[in-house]
């Protein structure tokens, strides 16, 4: 377990930051920036869960999701091989983590009309909130992305957990949005009023 009672040691002073193990690294670098990115992901989610007084089912699914992102970022922080015989096994994001995503969205969109149009962020406050926690996510994911190809160690389950956490996000944002009934659509071309969708 972690335990936190010194919330600052002044060793970051140096533009530098430790990481699960190895050497510690450039607060600019990418594996930083990557598991970095998933904590701001974590943050949008956190703040769509203040508009989920009247849906508590998805309050409880973003609190999973919010426990599941501290092990993508634990993920992310851990470079190096795993040693299958260490004391404390490492910290992976696992494909059941990724699966479970996969059954929410099923389940969520079964419902749901198909779109004909692309759609604006927005609408209901917490489809909104969801929106922005969409897009930090697939940022993340771009981000680890890049770090895969530089880094071969970095985990692909955690780039495939990413990837289906922003199609979740989107989903459940359209949930928010009475069904999709109250999306505002995308109107190309429409320089008038799209306030409604067109």
């Amino acid at each position: 377990m972690v335990k936190l009672n010194r919330i600052y040691t002044k060793t970051g002073d140096d533009g530098t930051t430790g990481l699960v193990r190895g050497p510690r690294r450039a607060k600019y670098d990418l594996r930083v920036e990557a598991y970095g990115t998933v904590d701001e992901a974590n943050a949008s989610v956190g703040m769509a869960r203040l508009h989920t007084s009247s849906m508590p089912k998805i309050d409880m699914l973003l609190a999973r999701i919010q426990n599941d992102l501290f092990d993508v970022g634990s993920d992310l922080a851990t470079p190096g091989a795993d040693d299958p015989a260490a004391e404390y096994p490492t910290l992976r994001i696992r494909p059941v983590q990724t699966a479970f995503l996969e059954k929410q969205i099923d389940h969520y969109n079964r419902d749901i009309e198909p779109l004909k149009s692309f759609i604006l962020p927005g609408g209901s406050p917490l489809a909104a909130a969801l929106h922005i926690a969409r897009t930090v996510t697939r940022r993340a994911e771009r981000i680890t992305v890049e770090l895969a190809a530089t880094e071969t160690d970095t985990s692909p389950e955690a780039v495939r957990y990413l990837n289906r956490l922003s199609d979740l996000l989107f989903v459940l944002a359209r949930v928010a949005n009475n069904n999709g009934s109250k999306d505002v659509l995308w109107v190309p071309g429409n320089y008038g009023d799209v306030s409604k969708g067109g």
